[in-house]
């Protein structure tokens, strides 16, 4: 299968939702290269980098769920490679 390589770029603004985001963090964990957790206690926020190796269609499926969690936003930048997993 042909998966791609990504970092996805997660604030996070309600910490209600953290618990709910490490859930799928983990759930995905299988796919994540690795992450990188950032308090900015001047604005209140967090920021989180995830690298990923995944299909196309997981990474998707996780950013996905990822923005439909209250507070929380997520962008995903993809890379040119592309391997046969």
């Amino acid at each position: 299968m042909e998966t791609r390589v990504a970092v996805m770029g997660i604030i996070i603004e309600d910490t209600d939702s953290v618990e709910a985001l490490n859930g799928l963090l983990h759930d995905y964990g299988a796919y994540i290269i690795g992450r990188m957790g950032i308090p900015y206690r001047e604005r209140n926020i967090s920021i989180v980098s995830v690298a990923i190796d995944a299909p196309q269609d997981v990474i998707s499926a996780l950013s996905g769920k990822i923005g439909k969690l209250a507070g929380i936003s997520v962008k995903t930048a993809y890379g040119k490679v592309m391997t046969d997993g």
